[in-house]
């Protein structure tokens, strides 16, 4: 398959708008849904999730934008003006997560919610939205891997490549599915979180190997040794739910459902 599409999607007074930019935040409005409905499952308001998209955006986009930008200093460094051009791509999904992580601790100490079981919820939405996400590398010709023969590989710049970006949109779909349909078994404190990391960890570490952007660190691509972090935190997170067995947090229950929930989890 030949990459023909043209980045730009429109113009508005001259100023274009990349597909990238739209796709993007196409996945965050479509998984903001999903979060919507978790949350009202379990006993909020809807609109925490706006508040929590506030927070947590800007903070998530910053993130991302450094990190790509501390890693690909060489260029950077000699192109300042381009560090906050980010329409046409060179975001880091990893360090969007990362900061992301950090504006909702925040978030959680604020509201009074715990942090793991925010991250339980949003968890799945946070993936959807890395799935949909990597289709704006496929706009941008970006974010492929090493020439290949296989017939799902497809031709860029002549040449046909690993489409690794499909490789990791269609890892955290599956990723998705299983969180969005589990979550209704109300798994113990921590095993959404756990899964998430767990999974999406793995799958970006083998989809990184066949990358040829990758960002580098003394020699090491960042985004594995990232991945093996996200691996051990995952694994740390499902065996404290294994442990600890503890009921997720449901907000303004009464108390027979809140007895129910704990009867469950003895």
């Amino acid at each position: 398959m030949e990459f023909n599409i043209d980045r730009v999607a429109f113009s508005i007074f001259g100023l274009d708008v990349y597909w990238y930019g739209i796709i993007i935040v196409s996945g965050i409005l479509i998984s903001s849904i999903f979060a919507k409905k978790e949350f009202e499952r379990r006993g909020f308001k809807a609109d925490i999730v706006d508040d929590i998209l506030f927070t947590i955006l800007p903070i998530g986009v910053i993130g991302a934008r450094l990190w790509y930008v501390i890693f690909e200093w060489d260029y950077y460094g000699a192109h300042p003006k381009e560090i906050i051009d980010i329409r046409g791509g060179g975001l880091a999904i990893q360090g969007g997560i990362i900061f992301g992580l950090i504006a909702l601790y925040i978030f959680s100490k604020v509201r009074d919610i715990p942090m793991i079981d925010l991250t339980d919820i949003l968890a799945p939405s946070l993936v959807f939205a890395q799935a949909v996400g990597r289709w704006g590398n496929f706009t941008n010709a970006e974010a492929h891997g090493y020439p290949t023969d296989l017939p799902w590989g497809i031709i860029i710049d002549g040449v046909k490549v690993h489409p690794t970006f499909f490789y990791e949109s269609l890892g955290d779909f599956l990723i998705f599915l299983f969180l969005y349909f589990y979550r209704k078994k109300n798994p113990a404190k921590g095993f959404q979180a756990g899964m998430y990391f767990l999974a999406y960890g793995i799958v970006r570490f083998f989809v990184e190997g066949l990358r040829t952007d990758s960002l580098y660190v003394f020699g090491l691509r960042t985004a594995q040794l990232v991945s093996i972090v996200f691996i051990i935190v995952g694994i740390a997170l499902l065996i404290f739910a294994k442990q600890k067995n503890l009921p997720p947090y449901f907000y303004k229950e009464n108390k027979k459902q809140k007895e129910d929930r704990i009867i469950r989890f003895k």
